[in-house]
């Protein structure tokens, strides 16, 4: 069977895309995190307060069916605490602590170093070009 150009694309897409989550990979592990790790207190820096186990999972890069395992591990470490939420005493909400910050701020620079050299081989029109193209297919 010949393969079509949508196939060939999403192979190149699928090879790109391992390529620079391996390198992410490869920076995260020097300081201890794994990738659904570091995404997670991203997702809670981000959001400026404690957020619901489910709110977090919804935010996820990829989907990790093993969230309470996560963050037992990221717990564990002191990066994220749990604590009865205060609307409702039966939730529990989970926020970055100090130390998750402090890791979190350590890292923003070597990570955004790395965004650029992953992306250098393009041009400031061609990685908004690609921008796009990718968010129009993230909304199919």
């Amino acid at each position: 069977m010949k393969q079509t150009s949508a196939s060939r694309l999403f192979l190149q897409l699928q090879t790109a895309a391992a390529a620079q989550m391996e390198a992410v990979h490869l920076l995260l592990k020097q300081h201890g995190l794994t990738s659904p790790q570091y995404n997670v207190l991203r997702i809670l820096r981000g959001a400026g307060q404690p957020l619901k186990c489910a709110e977090i999972a919804a935010r996820m890069w990829t989907r990790d069916s093993d969230i309470t395992r996560l963050l037992d591990r990221l717990e564990k470490r002191g990066l994220v605490e749990r604590r009865r939420s205060a609307g409702d005493r039966r939730a529990l909400e989970i926020g970055v602590t100090k130390a998750g910050l402090k890791l979190l701020s350590g890292l923003d620079q070597p990570v955004e170093r790395l965004h650029q050299r992953q992306f250098s081989a393009l041009s400031p029109a061609q990685r908004e070009a690609l921008s796009e193209a990718l968010g129009r297919l993230s909304e199919s």
